[in-house]
């Protein structure tokens, strides 16, 4: 049998947890004490780090968020610190590999350092598309309360056209909104077109954004600075959701009076089982790539 460690996480790892726990893989979940009465199953063990026999771990779960810059990990369902470090790395097998929602160099180093291999889920085109979806309905969620006026009609500006983006664009234009996307790449300028949305050169939004009434962003870079954010009109709304630190400068935008929102996690807070079954599918394909006997 498998034994894989949790350490932290949200509702997602409590889905994920019951989808793997009956696949011969046996779970020690750490950052879990306040939600046992819905983890009863044979094969899922709540326990302290403490408690767990690091020497028999072949694999290591991470929250989505990964790690802190210090090795700390988030805890939904715990009050205690939980902490990854290289010491505690070093006592599993050689074997274990760690898989993490997104990477950081704290991580990066300390793998290297530990020599064990690390996986990071959200840098996957599966994964990555399968959570789009969820992304998109929480994005289209929030505009929808954070506005006064129907989605239908809007005009919505959408920056970067990777996996989210394209399913956002594709999710508000099905309901009727006026989308354009700002894009870098030719071949995203064309498929967006192809489409039936309007397309302009990311370098452009200066010139575009003061007509926008929802602006998304998805790009993890500093898009809407000073500049850009003096052409957005007051009453518009900016859903920014980049990973931390986010692409907006939240700091001018509450200055000029605009509602920017960085919304991050949104799977996790509008879908959390169909995250969690996300999960769980595609690091169960990979569970069985590395241990062939639970196929």
């Amino acid at each position: 049998m498998v034994k894989m460690l949790i350490l932290g996480g949200d509702y997602r790892y409590v889905e994920l947890m019951k989808a793997i726990a009956c696949q011969e893989i046996r779970v020690y979940a750490v950052g879990y004490e306040e939600i046992n009465d819905h983890l009863d199953k044979h094969d899922i063990i709540l326990c302290q780090l403490d408690d767990v026999p690091l020497k028999e771990i072949d694999a290591i779960l991470l929250p989505v968020s990964g790690t802190g810059h210090n090795g700390n990990i988030e805890a939904t369902y715990s009050t205690h610190t939980i902490n990854l470090t290289k010491d505690l790395v070093l006592k599993t097998p050689a074997r274990c590999v760690i898989y993490t929602g997104i990477s950081n160099p704290y991580l990066q180093d300390l793998c290297m350092d530990a020599d064990r291999s690390l996986v990071p889920l959200f840098n996957r085109d599966d994964i990555a598309i399968y959570n789009s979806i969820p992304t998109a309905e929480g994005t289209l969620k929030i505009a929808i309360e954070e506005t006064d006026t129907t989605i239908h009609g809007s005009k919505v500006l959408i920056l970067g056209f990777g996996r989210v983006g394209l399913t956002i664009a594709r999710t508000f234009s099905s309901i009727g909104a006026i989308v354009t996307v700002a894009a870098r790449k030719t071949e995203h300028i064309a498929r967006i077109e192809e489409m039936g949305l309007k397309a302009i050169v990311l370098s452009d939004i200066e010139n575009t954004i003061s007509s926008a009434q929802i602006c998304i962003n998805t790009i993890p870079s500093h898009i809407l600075n000073k500049r850009v954010l003096q052409k957005v009109h007051p009453s518009a709304l900016i859903i920014d959701i980049a990973s931390k630190p986010g692409g907006t400068d939240f700091s001018f935008a509450k200055e000029k009076g605009i509602n920017a929102i960085h919304a991050l996690g949104i799977p996790g807070k509008t879908a959390p089982k169909t995250a969690g079954k996300i999960i769980a599918k595609v690091l169960l394909q990979l569970l069985n790539q590395q241990f062939p006997h639970l196929n």
